[in-house]
């Protein structure tokens, strides 16, 4: 893999390390934007707990998506630098 001649670390590394910090977030907001989505849903139609908990359960399986997906493009950006770094 080569390497920037002022730091010494691999060229793509604050990219992917940029993409695996939001893989924190993800996991916090998701969980927390689908359990507002059925908080107003229960508000709005009276049926709480349960629209509360759906959004919860559904903003928890976009997290895990949404980690999954950035977790592929890591590896993905990985590969290629590997290939694109390898002697001809």
């Amino acid at each position: 893999m080569k390497e920037n001649a002022d730091t010494g670390k691999p060229r793509n590394s604050v990219g992917m390390l940029g993409t695996a910090s939001t893989m924190g977030l993800h996991m916090v907001s998701a969980p927390l934007v689908g359990g507002g989505i059925g908080y107003f849903i229960d508000g709005r139609f009276g049926t709480w707990p349960y629209g509360s908990a759906i959004g919860v359960l559904l903003g928890i399986a976009a997290g895990f998506r949404m980690v999954y997906e950035d977790s592929r493009r890591i590896i993905r950006a990985h590969e290629e630098s590997l290939e694109r770094d390898q002697p001809r």
